[in-house]
């Protein structure tokens, strides 16, 4: 049997802009990606702890090093500049790795650095 389990997640992510005007998805800083075992293209969940809706979209890539969380397309009317959110990706495990699968979680400060793994 499978099961889903959280792979990764950024916690406490600041929206640093939102772009009602693209195609859709939000845009993470490329080297939160990295820290955060996420790729470009993966599906995520958003909470947005602000006003608790949920949503899920796929990642681009931003540039490395800024900070960027930007909630684009739909999106983009789940989150406004400020809020905060835990965005989580997730994977299929074998029942038998899921008591032993080591998820990653990174938690970050007001300006999207990390602060803690």
């Amino acid at each position: 049997m499978l099961r889903i389990i959280y792979k990764s997640k950024i916690h406490n992510a600041t929206v640093t802009d939102a772009n009602l005007n693209y195609t859709g998805s939000i845009g993470i800083d490329s080297e939160l990606l990295k820290i955060a075992d996420i790729f470009p293209g993966e599906k995520v969940q958003i909470v947005n702890l602000n006003n608790g809706m949920r949503i899920e979209t796929y990642v681009i890539e931003g540039e490395p090093g800024k900070g960027t969380i930007c909630m684009n397309g739909g999106a983009a009317r789940c989150a406004q500049k400020g809020d905060k959110l835990i965005i989580i990706s997730y994977c299929l495990v074998e029942s038998k790795e899921a008591s032993t699968f080591n998820a990653k979680t990174i938690f970050l400060n007001d300006k999207n650095g990390v602060k803690k793994l």
